[in-house]
């Protein structure tokens, strides 16, 4: 059963998330926060897997919340939630250690299939929204691009072959398809990259493949 905490601080829009995840059997969404603080405060007195955050919020933003969360001792995944897909604030949130975000008008379907996701360890990266977003956002270039090209050395050909596709969005099941391997490979490698990149999720690993123009 994936914990799921929801932090909005529209009534509306936590009265309607809750009511598509609590009709999910796999989800159970064990509390609601009207803002940042809140979520952080739930989270810490309450197991919870996955945080969907808005990133505009009282008292503390969901920029904020999404590193204190992250930083719990045990660390919810996190997706963000925006209105906007060209929101500036979205990127900080992903470079604050979110999993990936959504629009708030998602299909249904595709925010339960993001909860799954995120809960097994994936990242929702592949909306064309999220892609247009850290294309204008995060830019290769500078000294950042140069500290991306030198981790970057530290992988294998086949990580680099992994890391490339995890930048597009393709779960772990997909990649495995895609380079003829077991799955359980493919997690091996991800945790491997991950250790190599200095990073703590697939997003911010994504973000480093872009910035080393790895991936377009």
């Amino acid at each position: 059963m994936i914990r799921a905490l929801i932090a909005d601080d529209d009534a509306l829009v936590r009265l309607g998330l809750t009511d598509l995840l609590d009709d999910d059997p796999g989800i159970e969404v064990v509390a609601q926060a009207s803002d940042g603080l809140h979520a952080v405060e739930l989270a810490t007195a309450h197991r919870v897997d996955v945080a969907l955050v808005d990133v505009r919020m009282p008292r503390m933003d969901g920029i904020t919340a999404t590193a204190r969360l992250r930083a719990l001792p045990h660390p919810p995944r996190v997706i963000t939630l925006t209105t906007f897909d060209l929101d500036e604030y979205v990127y900080d949130a992903l470079a604050a250690g979110a999993d990936g975000f959504l629009l708030k008008d998602t299909d249904p379907g595709e925010i339960l299939r993001a909860v799954h996701l995120v809960a097994a360890g994936s990242a929702m990266l592949h909306p064309s929204a999220a892609r247009r977003l850290i294309d204008r956002y995060h830019r290769s270039g500078g000294p950042r691009a140069t500290t991306a090209r030198a981790r970057l050395l530290r992988l294998t050909p086949r990580e680099r072959d992994v890391l490339a596709l995890l930048a597009q969005g393709e779960t772990n099941a997909d990649i495995a398809g895609r380079l003829g391997m077991r799955e359980s490979t493919v997690k091996a490698h991800v945790s491997r990259i991950l250790t190599a990149l200095e990073v703590t999720n697939r997003v911010q690993a994504a973000l480093v493949a872009r910035d080393a123009g790895l991936t377009p």
